[in-house]
C-alpha cells in the first residue's frame, strides 16, 4: 500500500490523523539516523584520512598506505585516498590499478584540476596519447589561462599524425598570442606534412605580409615555396631580398643549402666565404659551416689545405673568436698536425677566452708530453686563477713538481687541491692526489702523515696498486703492521704477477715476517721477472738468501749490489757502509 493509501485508509472516508502523524515521524526519525551515521562515517573517514596523511608526512609509508586503504573501506565514493593510493601502487609498479584509482578520482571530482591533470600525465607516459590528449583536452577547458596546455596538446596530435587537431591547436594559440613567427612556421610545417602545399605557402605569406619591411619574414615565405615544390619563385624572391640586403643571414645559408643541393661547387665555396665573412652570422653558422667545410673534405681525399685556409681567415678577420679556435684545433689533432702548430691555436684561444680550461688543459698535455715541466707548472699556475675549481691543474702541477724535486711546491699543489674535491670528482685522480701525497710525505720524513693520505687513497679508490704497494713497503722497512702490508702487497701481486716491484715488496715484507723460504719463491720471481735490477733488489736478494743459508749466493748478490750502486746515489752512503762490511763479514747485519 502506498502513502496515499494509507492517508485514505480511514472508516466512512474520514482521514486517520493521528495515523499520519506517527508514520511522518517515524520517517523522520529515520532520516535523521541516517544522516547522523552518514555524518559520523564522514568525520571517521576524514580522522583517517588526515592520521594517513600524518603518517605519510613522517615517512611512514606502510602506515599511511594501510590507513589510506581502510578509508576507502568507510566510504569508496571519496576521491582522495583514491588519488593518494594511485601513488603508492604506482611505486609498486602496479600500474593498472593506480591508473584505474586516479580514474576513480577524476569520475568523483570531475572538476578537480589536479586529479585531471595527473590523470593526462599517466596516460601520456603509458603511451595512450588519445586518452592522455582527452584529459588534456577537458583541463584546458577548466584552466583556459594556461597556454602551455596547447602547446603539450600540439606536440601530441602531431605525434599521432593528427595533423588538423594540431593546426587547430595551433590557431587556438595564435588567437591568445597573436600571429608570430614561431607559431606561423609551425602550422606550415604542419600543413606539409600534411600533403597541404598550397595551404603551407599561404600560412607564411600571410606572416610576410603583415610585416612587408621585415626581410626575414619574406625569406621564411621563400623557404616555404622552395620547400613545397616552387624553387624557381622561391630563388627570384631569394635574389630580391639579397639586392636590398647583401648580407642576409638567412637568405645566404639557403642559397648555400640551394648550391649544395645542385652540386655546384663553385657557388657553394664563394657563399660559404660570404657568410664566414658576413657580420650578421653567428659563431654557431660559422662553426656549422666549417664542420660541413670538413666532412666535405675528409669525405673527397682529406685535403687539408683549403680547410686551414678558411679556418685562417675566419681567425685573421674580425669574425675569429675562441669557439672557432677550438674547431681549428680539433681539426689539426685530426689531420695529426705537430703539436707545437696546433699549441699555437690554443694559445689564441687562451689569449681570448683565459678561462677555457679545455684549451689550456690540452696545453699542458703537450707540454706534458715534451717533458716541458717549467711549462707544465706554468700552466696550471694561471689556470688556479681563471679555474679554480678544476682539480685537474692541480694535479699536474704537482706532479711536475715532484718530478723537479720540489716536494715543498709539489705538496702545496696537492693540498690545495684537496679543498676542490667533491663527490662529483673522478675517484682515480683524487685516489692518486692522495697517493703522490702519500709518497711526497715519506719522502719528508713525516710517516703517520703519509700513512693518513694513503688511508685516504685507498678510500677513493681501494684498488690503486701504486698505493697499496708503496703504502705496504714502508711499513715493512718501518717493521709495523707487517699483517696489514702483506695483504696490500698480496693484493697487487695477484693484479699483476710479473711486476718486479711488487714482487720485490712482498719478497721483502715475508722476509720481515721470517717467512725466508717463501721469501726466496717471491724473490726468484723478482730477479726473473726484472730486466734492469736495482741495487736495493739485489741487496734484498742477498739478505734472503744469507737467511736460507745460501751464503756464497747471498755475498754475490750483495756484490752485485755494491757494483750496482756505485756511482749513483739509490743507496745513502750509510747504508753502502753497511753494504760493504755484509760483504767483508759474510754475514746479514741490520742497518
Amino acid at each position: 500500500m502506498n502513502i496515499f493509501g494509507i492517508i485514505n485508509s480511514g472508516s466512512k472516508g474520514k482521514w486517520d490523523t493521528s495515523f499520519l502523524i506517527s508514520h511522518f515521524s517515524f520517517l523522520i526519525l529515520l532520516f535523521l539516523s541516517l544522516a547522523s551515521f552518514a555524518q559520523q562515517e564522514q568525520r571517521k573517514y576524514d580522522a583517517f584520512f588526515l592520521e594517513a596523511v600524518c603518517e605519510q608526512e613522517k615517512g611512514n609509508a606502510d602506515a599511511a598506505f594501510d590507513l589510506f586503504r581502510h578509508c576507502l573501506e568507510i566510504d569508496s565514493t571519496r576521491s582522495e585516498a583514491y588519488y593518494y593510493l594511485a601513488k603508492y601502487y604506482m611505486s609498486l609498479k602496479k600500474r593498472d590499478v593506480a591508473l584505474s584509482y586516479w580514474q576513480k578520482a577524476a569520475e568523483a571530482e570531475p572538476a578537480n584540476t589536479t586529479y585531471i591533470e595527473t590523470l593526462a600525465n599517466a596516460y601520456i607516459k603509458m603511451r595512450d596519447y588519445k586518452k592522455g590528449v582527452e584529459m588534456l583536452e577537458r583541463l584546458y577547458a577548466l584552466q583556459h589561462d594556461r597556454d602551455e596546455l596547447l602547446g603539450y596538446l600540439t606536440q601530441l596530435y602531431e605525434q599521432n599524425e593528427d595533423y588538423d587537431n594540431a593546426i587547430r591547436t595551433l590557431s587556438q594559440l595564435e588567437t591568445l598570442e597573436g600571429k608570430s613567427e614561431r607559431l606561423s612556421f609551425a602550422k606550415s610545417s604542419l600543413y606539409t606534412r600534411k600533403g597541404d602545399k598550397k595551404a603551407a605557402i599561404k600560412e607564411m605569406k600571410l606572416l610576410a605580409d603583415q610585416y612587408p619591411n621585415d626581410n626575414n619574414y619574406r625569406c621564411l615565405y621563400a623557404n616555404t615555396l622552395y620547400l613545397n615544390g616552387q624553387q624557381k619563385k622561391a630563388l627570384a624572391l631569394y635574389d630580391k631580398i639579397l639586392k636590398a640586403e647583401p648580407d642576409n643571414r638567412n637568405v645566404q645559408m639557403a642559397m648555400l643549402a640551394h648550391y649544395n643541393q645542385q652540386h655546384d661547387s663553385v657557388n657553394v665555396a664563394s657563399m660559404i666565404e660570404r657568410l664566414l665573412d658576413n657580420r650578421n652570422a653567428t659563431t654557431e653558422d660559422r662553426i656549422s659551416i666549417m664542420r660541413q667545410v670538413v666532412a666535405e673534405s675528409e669525405a673527397s681525399g682529406g685535403d687539408s689545405t683549403r680547410v686551414l685556409q678558411l679556418f685562417r681567415r675566419i681567425m685573421d678577420g674580425p669574425r675569429g673568436d675562441a669557439d672557432v679556435a677550438l674547431l681549428w684545433a680539433t681539426y689539426m689533432n685530426l689531420k695529426k698536425m705537430p703539436s707545437d702548430s696546433i699549441s699555437t691555436v690554443l694559445e689564441r684561444v687562451l689569449r681570448l677566452t683565459p678561462d677555457n680550461a679545455s684549451a689550456r688543459l690540452q696545453l699542458v698535455s703537450y707540454a706534458w708530453q715534451a717533458q716541458n715541466r717549467d711549462r707544465v707548472i706554468e700552466l696550471c699556475r694561471e689556470a688556479r686563477q681563471y679555474n679554480p675549481d678544476e682539480m685537474a691543474f692541480y694535479y699536474y702541477q704537482g706532479i711536475a713538481c715532484y718530478q723537479k724535486g720540489d716536494l715543498d711546491d709539489a705538496l702545496n699543489a696537492f693540498q690545495n687541491g684537496i679543498g676542490v674535491i667533491t663527490q662529483e670528482s673522478d675517484p682515480a685522480i683524487v685516489s692518486d692526489f692522495y697517493a703522490v701525497m702519500g709518497d711526497i710525505l715519506h719522502q719528508k720524513g713525516m710517516e703517520q702523515e703519509a700513512y693518513a693520505a694513503y688511508d685516504s687513497c685507498l678510500q677513493w679508490k681501494d684498488d690503486n696498486m701504486g698505493c697499496l704497494n708503496n703504502y705496504a713497503y714502508y711499513l715493512s722497512v718501518n717493521g709495523e703492521q707487517l699483517d696489514k702490508a702483506e695483504q696490500m702487497s698480496y693484493r697487487t701481486i695477484k693484479a699483476e704477477p710479473k711486476n718486479a716491484t711488487y714482487l720485490d715488496t712482498y719478497a721483502w715484507i715475508l722476509f720481515m715476517q721470517q717467512r725466508y723460504s717463501e721469501a726466496k719463491i717471491y724473490i726468484d720471481q723478482t730477479l726473473a721477472c726484472d730486466s734492469d735490477t736495482s741495487a736495493v733488489l739485489l741487496e734484498h736478494a742477498g739478505d734472503i738468501y744469507y737467511h736460507v743459508g745460501n751464503i756464497d749466493e747471498a755475498v754475490a748478490y750483495w756484490q752485485q749490489a755494491l757494483e750496482k750502486a756505485g756511482g749513483s746515489t739509490e743507496l745513502t752512503s750509510e747504508r753502502l757502509q753497511v753494504l760493504t762490511r755484509k760483504i767483508k763479514l759474510r754475514k746479514y747485519l741490520k742497518e
